[in-house]
């Protein structure tokens, strides 16, 4: 014990003090400033990697500290990092620091140093900052080899979407050098006179060879490039799931997303952790990998899925019970075995999951694609399942699939397997129906089977219910589904049966009437839907045993394939569907009911549009009875019923000029191309006749007809353009026609009759030298008379005729108008010369007749003599010469000017050969006047009264006058 005891206070004595120099330190610390400070350079990560110690520290002394790191570039001075570098330091152990540069470090010098600081709780002062450590240089130019330029960093690799920086070193420091990112152009920052940077903003993802980085000298010629890798992001695996077929394996799967595999690296990896035995494996695929259950009952796994490559990593965990992910596998040997016409027995296989699991099969039967049938049974290897009411000579599709029974997760993939049942005799009869198509007096029926099984033949009975005993048979070899048969105007019953291997089916039987069967019934109109066409109707009688609805698939100009429905005798209503069905095609449906004698009889008759359009087209529209207030348009031979829809009347379009007011019954509306126009509405389809009314005369307009359904309008056509007569043309016309007509027929009878109408109007004069009348003078009076030329002729007797209407009368010489003299009869005078024995050429009296005018030939041989009717014979002179005459006959003109009254005075003047008319008392003698010789004959003149009954003056040279008596008559 004493020996104890002083080996107890010796050690105290020797520990003593090392913990009062431990206290001092504690509460003192001296400055702890960082030794042995190295940098090295990793180029490919672009990192500065730091390392050093601090040796001031007592032995086994830890403390808690705080290094402070200075990074400056190209110079001390320009300081770009500054962090603090928290951290236990031990004596003589050696810290490590790394630090990644943006800029590739192979561009710029870099300097780096620190100091420290004791942050450590068990210091009570507050801790200061040692001495800086000196500056430590990292510069990687210095490896660099003697090319003129370079570009860095040198196959990088990042990841997509991220910045990185680019730098060029120059050696011949010229500033005329450019930078491409793959063809194009990019723009830095000059750093210093030979290094430039370029910052890349979200790369993207180009190609797995990388992105293609160059710079080349603008006209040295000296290229420096590098490859810039960018990666896709790795992502986090999805889906991720385990399960087990058999309770041996598990099975994981996930969906790894994109492929991060370059060039320079590999795809991502996946490892598989499992977290309760501590295990892990290495997948050998993208998106699965295997994992083998444990031998000791482990029921309850943690897996953890690890996606890692060379930039970054990504995991996603599981937690589940083996038991509750199982997974049967697909079962085996699946066929059907005893299979009749209506029933199959279906065998199969499945493998076995532990020891002697139950698994739970769902067996489908399909028929046509879909499921008719859906069984489960529970078994262990074998599994069997007997099929019932099958059709016969059907194919069905059998298929299984199983799951497990103790906890449910998932059905095994499907089996499937084909099969026929067999053959039986048609339960049914065949549905059939008739078309009645009179092709004189005959019918066309058509029928339409359903059996159970394949049909080889039809039998179709004939018999003639007016005459019992004779019946028809017909066979009909499949796959024919209709026949002709040529019937009387009898009444027939039709037996169809279907035949097949197995039998006959029973006996479809329809009647058929003797009568024309042309029945007079109601229409109407049904709506379609996407469902088809509702059709109903209305029974007419309580005995009916059914009812048919036909109808034809195709548009009324085709050929009509006919298609009916069978109704029972309490259905009033159905719905028609078919997949041929169209819109803005007419469909018309028939309803027949089927009395108690299977004879049918039409109902009703229905038409409708699936969906109605717009009228495709427009009528022809003629244009009559145009007149100068309205016109008739017209379409009669316009088809409604071949229409894509209901014509619900009719619009006419009118164009009118420019700022007219529309016709009555019109309005105003716009076309599509923005003109304004006027519209009538006729709102009766069947009314395909207008009168367009209250137009203008002499107008033009324009008309357009188009129909409308409830959809719309038909097309836009072209405008036929008319103009509208004068208001009195047609009355014109009514009255110049038949003129022209009467006219015609007159020139026609005229040109017929010409020769008579000669002979009356104007017949040849007749040669007086070949007269029998002068032969007749001659011998009587003198035998030496000769034929008168009308140039030999002195006019010796003029006829002066009163009128009461006042004319104007015109002389010769001044050409101005006189107003004749009233009279209430006749006045002649004669002018002859007193000498009875006058034998030389005598004077020639000139008289004008404007009637004819006929112009004087020689005015000089030409006197005017005025003559007064009341003078007796005796006071005329004789005839002096024409000069004289034509002078006095002017100056009485002209001094009678004035006093001759209103009137009309007219000379008809008698030859020497003209005699009287006949019944008036003051007539010419009839005695035959003697001839007188006469210069020539002049032109001759009418005197109106004034001028005769004026007294001659006495500057006149007319010697005498004498007026003759009515018994003498001379030229």
């Amino acid at each position: 014990m004493a020996l104890f005891a002083v080996f107890q206070t010796t050690f105290l004595l020797a520990l003593l003090p090392l913990r009062t120099y431990e206290s001092e330190v504690l509460s003192e610390p001296l400055p702890l400033t960082p030794e042995s400070l190295k940098v090295s350079v990793n180029s490919t990560r672009q990192c500065l990697h730091l390392q050093w110690t601090v040796h001031s520290l007592a032995y086994h002394q830890e403390l808690k500290m705080v290094f402070q790191i200075q990074i400056s570039r190209f110079k001390t001075s320009n300081v770009i990092w500054v962090e603090n570098y928290r951290t236990t330091v031990k004596r003589n152990r050696v810290l490590h620091w790394s630090w990644e540069s943006k800029l590739p470090l192979e561009c710029a010098a870099h300097f780096i140093r620190m100091r420290s600081m004791v942050d450590d709780a068990r210091i009570p002062k507050p801790g200061f900052w040692s001495n800086w450590s000196s500056w430590e240089e990292a510069d990687a130019q210095n490896s660099l080899g003697r090319d003129p330029l370079f570009v860095f960093p040198k196959d990088k690799l990042v990841e997509e979407g991220s910045n990185v920086t680019i730098c060029y070193v120059s050696r011949i420091h010229q500033d005329n050098i450019s930078c491409y990112l793959e063809g194009v152009q990019i723009y830095g920052e000059q750093l210093d006179r030979s290094v430039s940077a370029f910052e890349l903003k979200n790369v993207s993802f180009i190609r797995k060879k990388g992105t293609n980085v160059f710079c080349k000298v603008d006209q040295g010629g000296a290229l420096g490039g590098i490859v810039l890798f960018v990666s896709k992001v790795l992502e986090e695996p999805k889906d991720f799931s385990c399960e087990t077929q058999d309770l041996k394996t598990l099975t994981c799967t996930w969906d790894p997303g994109s492929d991060t595999g370059l060039s320079k690296q590999p795809s991502q990896s996946y490892t598989l952790f499992e977290s309760f035995s501590g295990k892990k494996t290495l997948c050998k695929h993208r998106n699965w990998c295997n994992w083998q259950v444990a031998q000791d009952s482990q029921e309850t796994y943690n897996f953890t899925l690890v996606a890692e490559n060379y930039l970054r990593k990504r995991s996603v965990s599981i937690l589940f019970n083996l038991t509750q992910r199982v997974h049967p596998m697909t079962p085996y040997k699946l066929f059907p075995k005893n299979v009749g016409a209506t029933n199959a027995t279906m065998t199969w296989k499945v493998h076995s999951i532990g020891n002697n699991s139950t698994l739970l099969c769902q067996l489908e039967l399909l028929a046509e694609g879909k499921v008719i049938q859906q069984h489960n049974v529970s078994i262990k290897v074998n599994g069997e399942y007997l099929l019932s009411e099958l059709e016969p000579d059907t194919e069905y599709v059998a298929r299984v699939r199983c799951a497990y029974t103790n906890h449910f997760w998932k059905w095994s993939e499907l089996i499937s397997q084909k099969f026929n049942t067999a053959e039986a005799a048609p339960s049914e009869a065949p549905d059939v129906w008739r078309n009645m198509k009179m092709v004189s007096g005959h019918p066309t029926p058509l029928s339409k089977v359903h059996a159970n099984g394949k049909i080889l033949f039809y039998n179709v009975i004939v018999e003639n219910l007016d005459k019992p005993s004779r019946l028809e048979v017909l066979s009909i070899p499949a796959p024919a589904r209709s026949t002709e048969l040529t019937l009387s105007q009898c009444s027939y019953q039709i037996h169809v049966t279907a035949h097949n291997n197995v039998g006959p089916s029973p006996a479809s039987v329809i009647v058929i009437s003797g009568g024309p069967g042309n029945e007079e019934v109601e229409s109407g109109r049904v709506n379609g839907t996407e469902d088809g066409f509702s059709v109903s109707w209305k029974p007419q009688s309580g005995d009916a045993t059914g009812y048919v609805v036909e109808w034809c698939d195709g548009p009324q100009d085709l050929p009509c394939v006919l298609q009916w429905k069978n109704l029972g005798p309490n259905t009033t209503s159905t719905v028609i569907s078919s997949g041929a069905f169209r819109p803005g095609v007419r469909y018309n449906f028939r309803i027949y009911e089927i009395s108690a004698k299977r004879m049918a009889h039409l109902l009703e008759t229905k038409a409708g549009y699936l969906e109605e359009l717009a009228p495709s087209d427009n009528p022809q529209v003629v244009m009559s009875n145009l007149t100068s207030h309205s016109f008739t348009l017209s379409w009669k031979d316009y088809s409604t019923e071949s229409q894509p829809g209901f014509i619900q009347g009719y619009h006419v379009y009118l164009k009118t000029k420019a700022g007219e007011h529309c016709p009555p019954a019109f309005e105003k509306t716009v076309l599509p191309e923005d003109s304004v126009c006027c519209r009538h509405t006729i709102d009766n389809p069947e009314q395909k006749t207008f009168v367009v009314e209250n137009l203008q005369p002499e107008s033009i307009y324009e008309f357009f007809v188009t129909p409308y359904t409830s959809v719309g309008e038909g097309p836009l056509d072209a405008f036929t353009k008319i103009t509208t007569p004068d208001e009195y043309s047609h009355i014109l016309i009514r009255i110049i026609l038949p003129m022209i007509f009467c006219v015609l027929i007159v020139m026609i009878i005229c040109y017929l009759k010409r020769q008579w109408l000669k002979e009356k109007c104007y017949p040849d004069i007749p040669d007086p030298y070949k007269s029998s009348v002068l032969s007749l003078i001659k011998s009587k009076e003198n035998p030496h008379l000769t034929i008168m030329n009308v140039n030999d002729c002195v006019p010796d007797a003029i006829e002066v005729i009163n009128k009461p209407e006042g004319s104007k009368i015109q002389f010769l010489g001044t050409r101005k108008s006189l107003t004749e003299t009233e009279f209430t009869k006749p006045a002649y005078i004669y002018l002859l010369p007193t000498e009875k024995n006058y034998s030389g050429p005598g004077p020639c009296i000139c008289f004008e007749n404007f009637t004819y005018n006929q112009a004087a030939s020689d005015f000089a041989s030409c006197g005017h003599f005025p003559v007064t009717p009341q003078a007796p014979p005796h006071q005329l002179g004789p005839l002096t010469s024409p000069e004289n005459l034509l002078k006095a006959l002017e100056q009485n003109y002209m001094n009678s000017l004035g006093e001759i009254p209103a009137g009309e005075a007219n000379l008809n003047y008698v030859s020497q050969l003209a005699s009287p008319t006949s019944g008036d008392k003051d007539s010419l003698p009839t005695n035959p006047p003697e001839p007188a010789l006469c210069s020539e004959y002049k032109m001759q003149m009418a005197i109106p009264l004034g001028l005769a009954s004026a007294p001659p003056s006495e500057n006149s040279s007319l010697s005498s006058t004498t007026l003759l008596g009515q018994g003498e008559h001379y030229c």
